[in-house]
């Protein structure tokens, strides 16, 4: 086999334009947002924007998915498509709703393509880093609603805006293959590996009687069990409470959640957790499936009132990982939306 490739061109224009890091809290608004995609789409030729936009209730909003594009077509305008400049006004964008971390792992997650192409060597999928589709939904401005979407194969993010002051981050979905880069340049890397890691910790924490009420089931399930399901439900609350934790597990289950949460802009994050906190913490939900070992097939998910995490460990025999935060009243803005139709009649 070659040496596995080294980062590639999507790697390079996002740190070219990775002094929009060092913005400010404040500057990762909703205001931010509008601006960044009015630029973007600004920056597009006639042809590209039809590409790239869509009627804020257009069907298309809902309909996502993680898979490869050969086996669930997307639409939007490609990474590839644009020229240099148009991808770092896209990039600008991208940042805009993402916090530094969330930004480098979504990057990351891209260029993990390249690795894919060496490891497959002439596969079915075609493993391009910059065959990643942009999308905006609606007339991002101040008022009303709008939106907008990144995704391909392992990425998933929705932002949703209402009134230029409420938003919404779900789905948002992040995996990895390999989960665990093994050899080349690349080797050691763990584009996922703080989710796994602090739900580990969080397992060897608790005592034995904790952790049989904890583990769910000896075997994983195949993958996340939410899917690509346009809305979803809270699933069965087996697992440990975290009423049942004590103050340091309750720690490791916040620094869990917090893996997840942090990937968004700070002020959306911080809306994520004060919407969480409101809703109690005592009735978080700790579930693990599948072995504990670092390197075997393992599922867990984090449930609350409002929210779901899940992630899943088990393909390419436990080298693939598939995770998201999901909002049971919130994906796609739908709480926010109800809110805003409500205060205007």
């Amino acid at each position: 086999m070659r040496a596995l490739l080294s980062p590639r061109p999507i790697v390079a224009a996002a740190c070219a334009c990775l002094w929009l890091v060092a913005l400010g809290a404040a500057d990762r608004s909703p205001a931010a947002m509008a601006d960044a995609a009015t630029s973007f789409l600004d920056s597009l030729s006639d042809e590209q924007r039809a590409q790239a936009t869509f009627g804020f209730d257009a069907d298309e909003r809902l309909r996502w998915h993680f898979i490869p594009t050969e086996r669930f077509a997307r639409n939007g305008l490609t990474i590839g498509a644009m020229s240099a400049s148009q991808q770092m006004a896209a990039h600008a964008l991208l940042q805009a709703g993402l916090s530094q971390r969330g930004y480098l792992t979504a990057t990351t997650i891209m260029d993990l393509e390249s690795v894919l192409r060496e490891l497959e060597q002439n596969g079915r999928f075609n493993r391009d880093p910059q065959r990643y589709f942009f999308s905006v939904f609606g007339r991002p401005a101040a008022k009303g609603a709008w939106a907008w979407r990144v995704e391909g194969h392992h990425l998933s993010v929705h932002i949703a805006v209402v009134n230029g002051s409420m938003v919404a981050s779900s789905p948002m979905f992040f995996g990895s293959n390999p989960a665990e880069v093994r050899e080349g340049p690349r080797q050691g890397l763990r584009v996922l590996g703080a989710q796994e890691d602090a739900a580990r910790a969080l397992l060897m924490a608790l005592d034995d009687g904790q952790r049989a009420r904890a583990i769910i089931s000896a075997t994983a399930p195949d993958d996340i069990v939410t899917m690509n399901a346009a809305e979803v439900s809270p699933l069965e609350s087996s697992g440990i409470a975290a009423s049942y934790l004590s103050h340091s597990q309750r720690d490791l289950l916040m620094t869990l959640i917090d893996s997840y949460s942090s990937a968004a802009a700070s002020d959306i994050a911080a809306d994520r957790m004060a919407r969480l906190k409101a809703s109690g913490t005592d009735d978080i939900v700790f579930a693990w499936a599948g072995e504990p070992e670092r390197g075997k097939r393992h599922y867990y998910r984090v449930q609350g009132p409002t929210f779901l995490i899940e992630y899943d460990n088990t393909q390419n025999d436990g080298n693939h990982v598939h995770s998201v935060w999901r909002d049971f009243d919130g994906d796609f803005g739908r709480d926010l939306l109800r809110e805003h139709l409500a205060a205007a009649h």
